[in-house]
């Protein structure tokens, strides 16, 4: 049986306010997803209710394709958005007793937590108070917490909050690790490009419901193709060709959409195109322009 989390039709209401409604959907083993929306979208309530901290007034959590236990989840990596560290203890004996906590021996603990916080930049600092450490090295301590006991499944609430770029790819390579020997990860972010970079799959939220799920390129594929033309000479020609919808036209070069979703019938406006150009000199170019996923985003949650 895969290492997969599913949620099915997962809800949870504030008394007469519903916050999450009817949320389902997959985080397939050995997959990095994405799970993005507004503030109050729901991601943060969500995240808790898979980890058991949060009751549900609706649906269900499957591990593994069965309902998911208590200890299910005490094998899970889990990172809260607000940090969830004792201010006033070293930071080594604390990687130590969370490890514990989570079932490992003291001495296999402190040897895992050495090495992540060497791999971190924070070995000289395990000696610190946490309260002593800068935001974002606080939230590397937490990130190492999640991973001490080689989680079976990871939920990251923000990870990538206040880390700097070299945090970042140290952050990026450990997933990466996790996800190669089949770890399914959750995480939510802010940060649109970094999870275009590095997302299998993506989950967007918009007042507590799923409005879009898959992959970034399908997605994309929900939306109009853009194309960029370029020409020898002025391309304001274009907007007189069937089937386009012309965003903008500068000098020789034009960004335009294709109206029509249907391969056959977008593949004779590229025709078109190509064939008005040509009569009017050299088409240097006819590409396809990537949409970023920002711009998904704001489509799909408008």
């Amino acid at each position: 049986m895969d290492a997969m989390i599913e949620t099915r039709g997962l809800t949870r209401r504030f008394g007469e306010r519903t916050v999450v409604d009817d949320v389902s959907f997959d985080v397939p083993d050995g997959m990095l997803t994405g799970f993005v929306g507004g503030n109050g979208a729901g991601k943060t309530t969500t995240m808790r209710m898979i980890m058991g901290l949060l009751g549900i007034s609706a649906g269900e959590v499957l591990w593994q394709g069965r309902p998911i236990t208590a200890a299910d989840r005490r094998r899970f990596g889990y990172m809260p958005e607000e940090r969830g560290l004792y201010p006033k203890q070293k930071v080594l004996d604390q990687l130590v007793y969370l490890g514990e906590l989570s079932g490992l021996p003291a001495a296999q603990a402190r040897a895992s937590a050495s090495e992540s916080l060497e791999r971190f930049g924070l070995a000289d600092r395990g000696g610190d108070r946490v309260e002593k450490l800068s935001l974002g090295n606080q939230q590397r301590v937490q990130i190492i917490a999640a991973l001490l006991n080689r989680p079976q499944a990871l939920i990251l609430d923000e990870p990538f909050s206040g880390l700097d770029p070299a945090a970042v790819d140290s952050m990026v390579d450990l997933l990466r690790e996790e996800t190669a020997r089949g770890v399914p990860v959750l995480f939510s972010s802010h940060q649109l490009d970094l999870v275009e970079r590095l997302c299998d799959r993506l989950v967007v939220l918009r007042a507590g419901e799923v409005v879009a799920q898959g992959s970034v390129e399908e997605l994309r594929a929900r939306g109009p193709e853009r194309l960029r033309v370029v020409t020898d000479r002025d391309a304001g020609w274009i907007r007189d060709v069937p089937g386009v919808h012309v965003l903008d036209v500068d000098g020789p070069e034009a960004l335009v959409e294709l109206a029509d979703h249907d391969l056959p019938a977008a593949d004779a406006v590229r025709r078109a195109i190509l064939t008005a150009g040509l009569d009017r000199g050299e088409v240097r170019e006819l590409a396809t322009v990537r949409t970023p996923l920002s711009e998904i985003y704001r489509e799909v949650t408008a």
